[in-house]
């Protein structure tokens, strides 16, 4: 018999070597189990610094130049030429509504007075005497009806001369603040001739155009802003009065009149002021400019949420509208009271955790 060779098996490869087909490749698998704890560790949350959404009451401004003018404002004249006898206000004065201002020499419409009023006391005198006449049948009815004519003639006459007479005395038609005096005592007057101005400065008018684009929204009521180079950044508020009937159709401008109180009297007529009109009132949301990330056309803000498994950032597209000093209206995406990243929001990533931090006192994020 012969013998047959019996097989020996082959030797394991060597520790930290590959082997192809169907042999293990043992170092691999060994490192795959190493880190299968650091591959399903959860991330650790990202340091964030978050500001509220508040709610602010906003309006669009639209700006445009006006001048001021008195509520009330004339100028002082005459209705009758005469000599100026005497004159009761001084440069500036302020005075009360029917005060007495300017006298001019009134002798000979004193003494037609005085003639008129003789004339209407024979005109009573003998229409009474006829008419107790008349009582008596004594006297035609005519007779009695051509006194009753020359007594109210009489009265027409002396109601003409009073008139005449009221016209030499030149009062103060309103209230208010007298300029410059225009003419002095013994001064030949006609009419027309300048006295002095009378403004009622307790309310100014303040008149300016604005474009009609924005008549849709343009209603007495609205609030202004003014501002003037005589007081520096001193803010005047007022509230729009009327809008004018008619629009330029030149400048397609409509003109728009304004009330500004001024109880401190600081206001001058000719002031040129810078208004500031606020349209469309609304209360709305308003986030940080820090908030916001650029992605091309869209606007994005990485709100933050708490879940089950605490904060979550996520990403919200939001429609922007007017811009403050810091802060921009948010027409849509977000309500006040929401939660926005301002400082950290690059490095996260919509669905990460994060953790909420505090900003150092004074660093702007």
């Amino acid at each position: 018999m012969s013998r047959q060779p019996h097989s020996v098996p082959s030797p394991l490869p060597p520790v930290g070597l590959a082997q192809q087909g169907s042999r293990y490749a043992l170092p691999g698998l060994v490192l795959v189990w190493c880190l299968w704890p650091i591959a399903w560790a959860a991330p650790a949350p990202i340091a964030v610094v978050v500001e509220q959404v508040r709610s602010e009451d906003l309006s669009d401004r639209v700006e445009a130049l006006g001048t001021l003018e008195a509520q009330e404002s004339i100028a002082l004249t005459v209705k009758s030429t005469g000599i100026v006898r005497a004159i009761y206000f001084a440069d500036g004065q302020r005075v009360q509504a029917g005060d007495p201002l300017l006298q001019l020499e009134d002798a000979e419409e004193r003494a037609l007075l005085q003639e008129a009023q003789v004339r209407l006391d024979e005109a009573e005198r003998q229409y009474q005497r006829i008419a107790a006449l008349a009582a008596q049948r004594s006297v035609a009815q005519a007779q009695l009806d051509e006194r009753r004519r020359d007594l109210d003639a009489a009265r027409a006459t002396v109601a003409v001369i009073q008139a005449r007479l009221a016209d030499r005395l030149i009062r103060a038609p309103f209230a208010g603040v007298l300029g410059l005096r225009a003419i002095s005592p013994g001064a030949l007057v006609t009419p027309g001739t300048l006295i002095a101005t009378l403004d009622d400065d307790r309310v100014m008018k303040l008149d300016f155009t604005v474009s009609s684009l924005y008549l849709r929204d343009l209603r007495p009521g609205l609030p202004i802003e003014a501002r003037t180079d005589a007081f520096g950044d001193e803010v005047f508020t007022g509230k729009v009065q009327v809008i004018d009937s008619r629009i330029d159709p030149i400048s397609r401008a409509v003109r728009v009149r304004a009330i500004l109180p001024n109880p401190d009297l600081r206001l001058k007529p000719g002031l040129l002021m810078r208004v500031i009109l606020m349209l469309n009132l609304r209360t709305v949301p308003v986030i940080p400019e820090s908030a916001i990330l650029y992605h091309g056309p869209e606007r994005l803000v990485m709100r933050v949420n708490e879940t089950a498994n605490g904060l979550i950032a996520e990403q919200q597209q939001v429609q922007l509208g007017m811009r403050l000093a810091g802060w921009v209206e948010v027409r849509e995406g977000l309500a006040a009271g929401e939660w926005v990243i301002i400082a950290g929001q690059d490095q996260v990533r919509p669905g990460q955790p994060v953790r909420l931090v505090e900003a150092p006192a004074g660093a702007q994020p």
